[in-house]
């Protein structure tokens, strides 16, 4: 192991924190016809964090004649002038599925997350990086929430030192041939749908590094990675979260993944339920990230 990673991360995880986040969250909840349910999930984010001792404050992005809010939590007392590094996942479904998969599989692994590291947050004041967690509004037209908030960082002049995006991360399959991918790619990868996927851009290679060296000491999870080039255009699927605005703006970032409809067949169904989700595996992403920050914050 690169690093000396201890276990309290590891037991400090915990499924039935990941279920209740589950529970809470899942239903239509969209800016359609269901934007109660959608402002109800914002609430619980925030509550959430807010019960882990963050300051939380709210950054709206209008849609139509709406404002929607992405929930911003950081440990109060942090280092303003150090460079800030964010976890998010989007909290909003398409229209007629409840997204289970996604994305409140990525939302309740980010709160287990921010739970875990919210003692070592709140207590390091002098860590050389501020800790964002971010669940972005209205990723599913056309990533507005992340695309309004990477515009106020540029705006800002802020000096970020990654994005990490939790974009489904809740569905396996043990069965052969369960794992597709895109043309020109299937020889490279597994093709049994038990991992999880890191994608960056070559611009973000050393956050893509660093993210998957800690992710690979979590035992029992199986990680595959793929740096694409530029800003992913020649591999659209690549974009499709809350990254891509970050990478087209020149900031390193990264999505993690059980790689969607590649997987899932309940992808944007009716179907996508908590029943279909692993939620041992969604426990060791969890750390997998958990780690990641501890390893970028040391």
């Amino acid at each position: 192991m690169p690093r000396n990673y201890h276990n309290s991360v590891i037991e400090r995880m915990r499924k039935e924190n990941l279920l209740a986040h589950l529970q809470n969250l899942v239903g239509d909840r969209n800016s359609f016809i269901h934007s109660r349910r959608l402002r109800a999930a914002a609430e619980y984010i925030n509550r959430q964090f807010k019960a882990c001792g963050y300051q939380v404050h709210a950054d709206s992005v209008r849609l139509l004649w709406r404002l929607y809010p992405n929930i911003i939590a950081e440990a109060a007392g942090a280092n303003p002038d150090a460079p800030v590094l964010i976890i998010g996942a989007h909290y909003d479904s398409v229209l007629g599925s409840p997204g289970a998969d996604d994305n409140a599989s990525g939302v309740a692994a980010m709160l287990e997350v921010a739970r875990v590291l919210s003692g070592k947050l709140l207590a390091e004041k002098s860590s050389r990086l501020r800790i964002q967690f971010v669940g972005f509004a209205l990723e599913e037209q056309s990533m507005a929430g992340s695309a309004h908030y990477v515009r106020m960082l540029s705006r800002q002049r802020m000096a970020l030192e990654g994005m990490v995006s939790l974009e489904m991360v809740g569905y396996t399959s043990n069965a052969p041939s369960s794992q597709q991918f895109p043309p020109g790619l299937d020889h490279l990868y597994p093709h049994v749908g038990n991992f999880i996927g890191v994608v960056a851009n070559e611009r973000s290679r050393t956050l893509l590094n660093t993210v998957v060296a800690a992710m690979k000491t979590v035992e029992g999870l199986p990680i595959e990675s793929l740096a694409v080039p530029q800003n992913g255009e020649v591999l659209p699927p690549t974009r499709l979260s809350d990254h891509s605005p970050f990478w087209d703006r020149g900031y390193p970032a990264l999505m993690i993944t059980d790689t969607s409809w590649f997987r899932n067949p309940h992808y944007h169904q009716s179907t996508d339920t908590i029943e279909t989700l692993n939620l041992d595996f969604m426990a060791r992403v969890a750390e997998g990230v958990a780690r990641s920050v501890e390893a970028m914050t040391k």
